[in-house]
């Protein structure tokens, strides 16, 4: 399907019909028959999620989990957001989306134009789909955020500023420093 043709889409959008997008120039999620359609992750933005995967990847290893960056996770049928990076216990190298059930941590970069997303409406969805922890990197103050899951949703662990430095100890051991995620 051509991407500019997705206003003429009839709704709702299923899952088949978001797959035959394929890939876009632009990060495009489906949610509950409509779709959220973002422009591609700025540079800086993009430093940041590779900051993060270098910090948390020694952890993975040791703990035998596998971390993605932006990857289509299926919370349910009619939700499949595209998430910043996530760590794993297991993976369907076949599937299209890797389960919401197989996700331990969750991770968001926050930018202007979909803060309010990744502050409000993102960890809603992630912790009524039982992922446990979720990571929030302000991109603006540099602040990291650990949220764990509480039943129906998350409460904030800890808060980390540029000059501190988080101690990761779940799901995976990671040490991480702010400042050091942007070059």
């Amino acid at each position: 399907m051509d991407p500019a043709n997705v206003l003429d889409h009839p709704l709702p959008w299923t899952e088949s019909d978001y797959f035959a997008l394929g890939e876009t120039a632009q990060r495009i999620e489906l949610l509950d028959g409509g779709l959220l359609i973002g422009p591609s992750p700025s540079v800086r933005h993009q430093a940041i999620a590779c900051g993060l995967a270098a910090a948390l990847e020694p952890g993975c290893a040791a703990a035998n989990r596998t971390l993605l960056p932006v990857i289509n996770l299926r919370l349910n049928a009619t939700r499949i957001l595209n998430p910043d990076l996530v760590v794993t216990t297991e993976l369907d190298f076949t599937a299209n989306c890797v389960p919401a059930g197989a996700v331990l941590l969750v991770g968001e970069i926050t930018a202007p134009h979909t803060a309010v997303i990744d502050r409000v409406l993102k960890p809603y969805l992630y912790a009524e789909a039982s992922i446990e922890w979720y990571l929030l990197a302000e991109q603006e103050s540099m602040t990291l955020h650990v949220y764990q899951r509480q039943v129906s949703h998350y409460v904030e662990r800890s808060a980390t500023r540029a000059g501190e430095v988080l101690e990761l100890t779940e799901p995976v051991r990671a040490t991480i420093r702010p400042e050091d995620l942007v070059p």
